[in-house]
């Protein structure tokens, strides 16, 4: 099993935006010290929990700071661009970190549909999305276009000898069946619903692979942890995650709270026992605990990989939950990565 990490740039309540974004670039340091296969990060808009709104500019600072890690997109929101620049925006991040660079696509808009026409007010349906990932695999990685294809001559700049490793990432049946379709790794978002849905779409993969860029099926998900040295340290620092989690059931999306804050906020007896009923399915405790239980689902789904997404209010938290679970792991020795 291989073990990364996705970062959204969380906004913490108190804090400004831009920090978050100064703070991925830390974790991704340190995350590489750590062991971590690949460090991705993600693309949202408009939104006050959320400072990753440009992974193709966050990943080429990253790449000037780190010299192992992959570094991914999760991920282009796809329907928003034309697909040459986005093959060369990502040709671009190639050249700067060669055999390092993973393209990860999806179709949802990333924000609500008056975000998504400000961004491209003449962007193409998400129905055309399947063409557009066949064209953003040509450009991207030097292959062919259709023999009637209308832009067949053109070519994505800066050429090179690699490309970029294309994924699908999505959560739900459709993207699973594109990904088997083009012969692509897929990653589903477990975290988006606490794992619905995942069994199925999984399947779906994997009954719908055909070899074609890969020439075997590559699957992976990504989950929501929290680890710390103690049970009553997560359990303070999961509050935030909690209150945040019910906000944006309410239809708010708001800067993570601090603990203090999430304590403060009144619930009912119905939006309670929701916050204990997801309390009990996350993956928040001691390292080894959380450790044990992410291996094992991994293995549950038959899955390769599995990306970590970690949120606390204070970013020394988030950066040792990291630590921890890449020690339980046995990615690499983090007490002398944290100490050098």
């Amino acid at each position: 099993m291989k073990y990364s990490v996705l970062d959204q740039s969380p906004v913490r309540s108190g804090t400004s935006p831009d920090e978050s974004i100064r703070e991925t670039v830390a974790l991704a340091r340190a995350c590489e010290a750590f062991g971590y296969h690949r460090y991705w990060v993600s693309e949202h808009h408009s939104s006050p929990s959320v400072a990753g709104s440009a992974p193709e500019v966050l990943m080429a600072a990253l790449a000037m700071v780190t010299s192992r890690i992959r570094l991914g997109s999760a991920g282009v929101m796809l329907p928003h661009y034309a697909a040459l620049k986005v093959a060369e925006q990502f040709r671009v991040l190639e050249a700067l970190a060669p055999g390092r660079i993973d393209l990860g696509v999806g179709r949802a808009p990333g924000s609500d549909g008056r975000t998504a026409m400000a961004l491209n007010p003449h962007a193409g349906s998400a129905e055309n999305f399947p063409a557009q990932v066949r064209d953003l695999y040509a450009w991207a990685n030097g292959g062919a276009l259709p023999v009637d294809h209308p832009f067949r001559s053109v070519s994505a700049q800066p050429e090179g000898p690699g490309g970029p490793e294309l994924w699908i990432l999505g959560s739900s049946n459709y993207g699973a069946q594109l990904a088997g379709h083009f012969g692509l790794p897929y990653c589903f978002a477990y975290f988006f619903s606490d794992g619905q849905g995942a069994e199925q779409a999984l399947e779906m993969y994997l009954a719908t692979f055909k070899p074609g860029i890969i020439e075997a099926p590559y699957a992976a998900i990504t989950v929501w942890a929290f680890a710390a040295e103690t049970q009553e340290r997560a359990d303070y620092f999961y509050r935030s995650r909690a209150i945040a989690r019910l906000m944006r059931d309410r239809g708010l999306y708001i800067p993570l709270p601090s603990p203090e804050e999430a304590a403060s906020v009144a619930l009912s007896p119905a939006e309670a026992a929701r916050v204990e009923a997801v309390k009990a399915q996350a993956f928040s405790g001691t390292a080894g605990d959380v450790a044990r239980r992410i291996a094992a689902l991994g293995e549950a789904l038959g899955v390769q990989e599995i990306a970590i997404t970690t949120t606390a209010s204070d970013p020394v938290a988030r950066t040792d939950s990291y630590r921890l679970l890449a020690r339980e792991f046995g990615l690499a020795s983090p007490a002398l990565a944290l100490a050098s």
